[in-house]
């Protein structure tokens, strides 16, 4: 085994020490959950138990169990609607879980269900606006589900977008319980990518009408499983196998096959084997360390991951005690070769994805050159060793395992360190005297880069879609949507706006989108610098831009710049923009404590307070001045 890349075993040591104090003290807290009466269902009263076992019809006498030593019972966490494609096919699992439970003596329980928001139905709509908070929403619904203390480990059926990070916030608050979790796939391949792309832009133009378009969408999204992009929802599953959380091998296998019905029984086995207190403990809160999260980011950046994640880890990261930045997230990524060309990156799917070699190849390929953390623990007895292994059914009901290929099968889609599509990961922390950016690059061409127009500001995107429409934006120009971040209205998803700007690329003219608000998992081809920090409704400087004011946009070296002497900018007032409306109706009334308790996008965007650093720490490769 190659010895860990230099920038790799930087970034990590430095995490090790900036998360010292909190991360032992996260420890502590778990230990002592470990040996607390209040966190072993032996100390519940009998009519505490009888209450949690009441409806467990067959399995009741276990689950009430000998009070000396009782049956291991399983806590199921489920985000299962029949409206979100993705989460549809969790109907059955519990029903799985619990008869493979059974096989071995232990019993499963359904502890509590959470939300699932569908970004893709939510995407331009108020609904939208709720769609981050949702995160924290289901962190404290996890919470709430586990707190009846019957449960010796926990299965978590989730996928999309918000809801695989708050099921990981809320298990790490039950570090000291092993934890697993289950996808459900994706759905087949349809219409192309590609394809459904350009009738998007058709759309946009004015070419087709809705008849048309919803044709289109209805050939791409046509079936239960994960949209075949690879957006936030995929990003959220290969995190999960890369961190050591699912079953190896079976993160893409698909809904409603042998398959997948084997990986829960699988998963189903192994949660058990994690509960043992000896040797094969592997308690959530142990396995999710730093190791784990620099994995995580090193198969974000390898793939071309959704920029959601630099939200999401962070938030993930920081309930386990551990304090990520983006630096550590641009340094990582200036070192991990790029070896995915997965839509929007390229082509293909997520299944062509799969056929290619999957994430067993990439962990293989990854671990063998030195790019992550081969000791780090996983819910398996060998740790990542058992990684990079292929799935493959072996009875109807068990997996064996196997070498994932040395070579790609599909060389365009996935391919090796030494010769990857791109020297370096998809994404670049911006700076300057706008404040601290994101943006994706991976999809980005080269030529695109660099930006340097006027700016054209809005505070709404149905502004640019108006202007767009009535021909205002033909030209070269960044488009400055403010008002959008976390504390203004909750950080919408703005990937309506991907149609129109590729479109103004596509006739030749420079344009990029510099916004304090998300753009979605699958942003693409037109450069933008996203979750800006300090937001406008922090009084940042994005509130101070004006039409006109020539912005510089540097995506190869990391620059955000006004073009505004610095006196003449430092003297103008903020803009105090009105987003009323988006505290009201639709259920955002009811968020007001989250819009006033909200961290930045910089600290993941979360409610729990602000657990990373409020200043960066300098970089291995920059050193950032404070004052």
């Amino acid at each position: 085994m190659s010895t860990l890349h230099d920038r790799v075993a930087s970034v990590t040591e430095r995490i090790d020490r900036r998360s010292h104090d909190t991360r032992s003290a996260y420890l502590e807290d778990i230990e002592a959950m470990e040996t607390s009466p209040d966190s072993d269902r032996r100390g519940l009263s009998c009519s505490n138990l009888a209450h949690a076992a009441a409806a467990a019809g067959p399995d009741q006498n276990e689950v009430l169990g000998d009070s000396a030593a009782p049956a291991p019972n399983i806590g199921i966490i489920t985000a299962y609607n029949d409206m979100l494609s993705a989460h549809q096919p969790f109907e059955t699992y519990p029903q799985i879980i619990r008869a493979a439970a059974r096989t071995v003596g232990a019993t499963a329980q359904v502890a509590g269900g959470v939300p699932a928001m569908c970004d893709g139905v939510t995407q331009g709509q108020p609904g939208m606006e709720l769609s981050l908070y949702s995160r924290d929403v289901i962190a404290m619904a996890t919470a709430v589900a586990l707190s009846h203390n019957m449960f010796d480990a926990a299965m978590f059926l989730g996928t999309c977008d918000k809801i695989v990070p708050g099921l990981v916030i809320g298990a790490l608050s039950f570090g000291h319980l092993p934890a697993v979790f289950l996808p459900a796939g994706p759905m087949g391949t349809g219409q192309t990518n590609d394809e459904k792309a350009k009738v998007r832009e058709a759309f946009a133009k004015g070419e087709i009408g809705r008849e048309e378009l919803l044709e289109s969408e209805s050939k791409s999204y046509h079936s239960a499983g994960t949209c075949t992009f690879y957006g936030t929802a995929n990003s959220n599953q290969m995190l999960m196998e890369f961190m050591g959380l699912h079953v190896p091998g079976t993160t893409f296998f698909g809904p409603g096959t042998l398959a997948r019905d084997i990986a829960v029984h699988e998963s189903t086995r192994t949660a058990l084997r994690c509960i043992d207190r000896g040797a094969g403990y592997r308690p959530i809160g142990h396995v999710l360390d730093e190791r784990a999260f620099v994995n995580g980011l090193v198969g974000l950046m390898a793939t071309g991951g959704s920029t959601n994640l630099t939200l999401h880890i962070i938030a993930m990261a920081a309930a386990g005690g551990i304090r990520l930045t983006w630096d550590d997230m641009n340094d990582i990524s200036d070192a991990t070769p790029l070896l995915a060309k997965v839509y929007p990156n390229g082509s293909a799917d997520v299944n062509a994805m799969e056929a290619a070699g999957g994430l067993p190849f990439l962990i293989d390929q990854l671990r063998g050159a030195g790019y992550l953390h081969a000791d780090a623990m996983t819910i398996t007895e060998n740790g990542l060793a058992d990684y990079g292994k292929v799935a493959k059914i072996a009875t109807p009901d068990t997996l064996e395992f196997e070498p994932a290929p040395a070579e790609s099968l599909m060389p365009d889609v996935l391919t090796t360190p030494d010769k990857p599509f791109q020297a370096n990961g998809g994404l670049k922390v911006l700076k300057g005297n706008l404040g601290r950016s994101v943006i994706k690059i991976s999809a980005v061409a080269p030529e695109h880069r660099l930006i340097e127009a006027p700016a054209k500001v809005f505070t709404d995107q149905n502004q640019i879609q108006a202007a767009f429409k009535a021909g205002e934006l033909h030209g070269d120009f960044i488009c400055v949507l403010r008002s959008q971040g976390p504390k203004a209205n909750g950080m919408p998803e703005l990937h309506k706006l991907t149609p129109p700007l590729s479109i103004l690329q596509k006739l030749g003219f420079k344009v990029a989108l510099v916004t304090d608000g998300r753009m979605s998992g699958a942003s693409g081809k037109v450069p933008s610098a996203i979750h800006l920090t300090p937001e406008a409704s922090d009084g940042g400087p994005i509130a101070k831009i004006r039409d006109g004011d020539v912005i510089r946009l540097d995506a190869e070296n990391g620059g955000l710049e006004v073009l505004v002497p610095a006196a003449e900018f430092d003297a103008r007032e903020a803009a105090v923009d009105d987003v009323s409306q988006s505290h009201i109706l639709m259920g955002r009334e009811l968020f007001a404590a989250f819009r006033a308790t909200v961290g930045d996008s910089e600290t993941g965007a979360g409610v729990f307070g602000e657990p990373s650093l409020t200043v960066p720490e300098a970089s291995d490769t920059e050193k950032v001045v404070v004052g």
